[in-house]
């Protein structure tokens, strides 16, 4: 294991906490995790029929490695689709590692795959309302995968928003397999961000039509790869990476090219080693509660997505470790801003890299005593110090070398030292009052958007705010109140159809802010959003019961979110009533109804899993 470095004493006492709440249900999983290792390899303990059924398709030269038994037997489980920029990559990925397995003196199966779905083609559209359960069924797709029983280890190839949480969560289920996530990259740099937003709020204002919006968009997202800005998908790569799961600075290299090519095979050679029983490190160990304090470290330290208060809490779950909100928030104050890229700034993903990347980051939280270095990762029980080296390829192109990352932040604009950091606090903040909770991002907000004080505007659905918008009803300070979006009403679907209309009003000079029990995710920008509000509308919280014209006040430097209204006068109002019959059928959501029936609060991850 690592040496042990000194440990901020805020960092220190929240993971403490953490691991003493979580004692029972950790040991219980671990116990689980114990039970299912066994002795030898997975397929030993298969009848000659179940064995002969696993490899009935294979090479002769495949069956005969997996029938004796001499070497690892690696699951793949694949994201891929062909319609998703991010996924499109994997589509060649499975013969690349199945090759790279065989020279390695293992062999390699796709074990299954799991659904896909994007959030940047639904946003908006009733498959929305699938998104977050998507999550849930990935996990149980995986274990589904899994559950042949035939396998040593697992390379998980996914990369956008509720993908790589539901690999995780799988991948836990089956605690006792080691474990590498293998990532796509992201696309070129395409349109700068900043003229797509400046487009987008002409389109919501009619000044373009749908041609000149589907130009700028195209431009924007224009190759395969992940999408550029900073969301969900993005900050899964950061969080899989700083967590220990993928390869040292492997997140955010580009599809297609040879360094990639090298890192994926790089991935498998590793998967083989720590398969074997000198170097054996399941994902059980990889993942520890010290791990998932630094996979939050990392979101503070970046302004990550919001998705992440939801996932981190179900992912951790998984692995019998209970993390809240009110952790994240503490070590919110003491975890600095060190990133600014879009929409936390104009950068994109690729100039990230370019200036630092994950390299830097995670030597200047180690530096700085913010991160946990004595953590088992992909590379064994060497600690986080390794994800401080750049790769790159050797002099032949044939193999990787290692080196330091830069001294200096190659654009002090985008990445910054602990010492010197953007903000002194992270991008994610708690919002606590007579609502309930809420999280707000904070690293894309000037400072005189940090508090909004103005009456509510009250919405049951995200068109109903639209139709006000283009009927000129809200040129005016207000909070839009956005209600019944939480995962029981309709799934929780993200609410960013609402951003360039809010973002006009905004330019226009009025304060507004957003306050709801839905979400808006890693691409929440300029306006204040109090977001994943819990309790939901339709599990009985207060914000079923605010009235057009309550003054409502968002307060994100003092962690504030409340409605002034007595505690007598809520106390004896009736909640609002929605109709939810339009979200019951339609593009799926009628498979979907037990889902949200089970669904627990966003504070607890928004699943039905736990």
């Amino acid at each position: 294991m690592a040496n042990k470095t000194v440990v901020n004493s805020r960092i220190q006492a929240v993971t403490d906490r953490i691991i003493h709440r979580s004692e029972d249900t950790r040991a219980s999983y671990l116990a689980q995790v114990e039970r299912a290792q066994g002795k030898g390899r997975a397929r030993h303990k298969l009848s000659c029929g179940n064995l002969a059924h696993a490899m009935a398709a294979s090479s002769d030269h495949d069956k005969n490695l997996i029938a004796s038994g001499q070497g690892p037997n690696l699951a793949i489980i694949n994201a891929y689709n062909d319609m998703l920029s991010a996924h499109q990559p994997y589509g060649t990925y499975p013969e690349m590692l199945k090759a790279e397995a065989l020279r390695n003196g293992a062999t390699a199966q796709v074990a299954g795959g799991v659904p896909a779905m994007c959030d940047g083609v639904t946003q908006g559209q009733p498959g929305m309302e699938l998104s977050l359960f998507s999550r849930d069924v990935i996990a149980m797709a995986t274990a589904i995968s899994l559950s042949h029983d035939m396998f040593d280890g697992g390379m998980y190839l996914g990369i956008c928003d509720k993908i790589v949480p539901g690999l995780v969560i799988g991948a836990l289920s089956f605690g006792h397999l080691p474990a590498v996530f293998v990532p796509a990259g992201p696309m070129p740099t395409g349109l700068a961000n900043a003229e797509k937003v400046r487009i987008r709020q002409l389109y919501a204002e009619g000044k373009v039509g749908r041609k000149e919006l589907l130009e700028a968009e195209s431009a924007s997202y224009h190759s395969p790869g992940t999408c550029t800005f900073y969301g969900t998908a993005n900050s899964n790569q950061m969080l899989v990476e700083i967590m220990g799961l993928q390869l040292p600075g492997s997140s955010f290299i580009n599809p297609a090219t040879e360094l990639r090519d090298a890192m994926n095979k790089e991935a498998v050679k590793q998967l083989v080693q720590i398969s074997e029983p000198s170097n054996y490190t399941p994902i059980a160990k990889i993942l520890s509660e010290k791990a998932f304090v630094n996979g939050i470290v990392g979101l503070h330290a970046t302004g990550g997505s919001t998705n992440h208060t939801m996932h981190l809490i179900a992912m951790a779950r998984a692995a019998g470790i209970q993390i809240t909100w009110q952790d994240m928030a503490e070590l919110s104050e003491v975890v600095p801003l060190l990133c600014h890229v879009y929409p936390n700034g104009t950068a994109d993903i690729n100039h990230f890299a370019a200036a630092g990347g994950m390299q830097y980051l995670i030597r200047e939280l180690l530096g700085a005593g913010l991160l946990h270095n004595d953590v088992a990762t992909v590379l064994g029980d060497s600690g986080m110090e390794p994800y401080t080296y750049d790769p790159f390829l050797n002099e032949d192109k044939d193999g990787l070398v290692w080196r330091p990352t830069a001294e200096e932040s190659g654009n002090p604009d985008i990445i910054r030292p602990a010492a010197d950091p953007f903000s002194s606090h992270g991008g994610l903040q708690l919002l606590k009052g007579n609502l309930g909770n809420s999280v707000i991002k904070v690293s894309a907000l000037k400072t005189p958007q940090l508090k909004v004080k103005a009456p509510a505007v009250v919405f049951n659905s995200q068109d109903d705010m639209l139709d006000a918008f283009k009927a000129g009803e809200l040129e005016k300070d207000f909070v839009a109140v956005v209600r019944f979006q939480g995962p029981q009403a309709n799934g929780m679907p993200e609410l960013h159809k609402l951003t360039p209309s809010l973002g006009v009003l905004q330019d226009r000079g009025f304060k507004v802010a957003l306050v709801t029990d839905g979400r808006m995710s890693g691409a929440s920008g300029k306006v204040p959003a109090a977001i994943h509000l819990s309790p939901e509308a339709l599990e009985g919280g207060v914000i079923a019961k605010i009235q057009d014209g309550d003054i409502v006040e968002l307060d994100a430097e003092a962690g504030v979110l409340k409605v002034h209204v007595s505690d007598e006068e809520l106390a004896a109002r009736a909640p609002a009533e929605c109709d939810l019959s339009a979200n019951a059928t339609g593009m799926g959501r009628d498979l979907f109804t037990n889902m949200r029936k089970l669904a627990s609060g966003a504070e607890t991850g928004g699943s039905i899993l736990f």
